[in-house]
């Protein structure tokens, strides 16, 4: 992973977290150790699924640029698509609070994709290749009167 790739992973990764962190403790208060223990699992899931989402992206943009907007474009489709069965198939689990759990994936996600988007922002990212010194072609210097 490069540095840029690495820094936009935490970028995105330590907001998620913290509001993660923010949900289990609303989850522990509200729901008790099930709640906590939902808002928790949520939180990972958030962070797994986006982060490996992040990862297949960056390499995509490296090796096939053309293909880098359409990629971006199905990968997020289908993160939100298997989040939301990952919500159907523990709907009525007893392991944890599902609400919670819910909850928590919702404000996670969201949060991630804020965050991700404002670190894009925020990257100095060149989209065009600037000209190096030597491929220059020098500026005719006479003088017209």
């Amino acid at each position: 992973m490069q540095s840029n790739d690495a820094r936009m992973f935490l970028h995105t990764a330590v907001p998620t977290a913290a509001a993660g962190v923010i949900a289990v403790v609303a989850g522990a208060v509200l729901a008790g150790g099930k709640g906590a223990l939902g808002a928790a699992f949520g939180t990972l899931l958030v962070i797994l699924f986006m982060g490996l989402g992040l990862i297949v992206l960056q390499r995509t943009a490296r090796s096939l640029p053309h293909l880098f907007q359409a990629m971006g474009l199905m990968l997020y489709t289908t993160q939100l698509l298997a989040l939301a069965i990952v919500l159907a198939v523990f709907k009525d689990t007893t392991l944890f609070s599902v609400k919670a759990f819910g909850f928590a994936l919702l404000a996670t996600t969201l949060i991630w994709v804020a965050a991700q988007a404002r670190a894009h922002m925020k990257a100095k990212i060149l989209y065009v290749e600037p000209e190096s010194t030597e491929e220059r072609k020098p500026e005719p210097t006479g003088s017209a009167a």
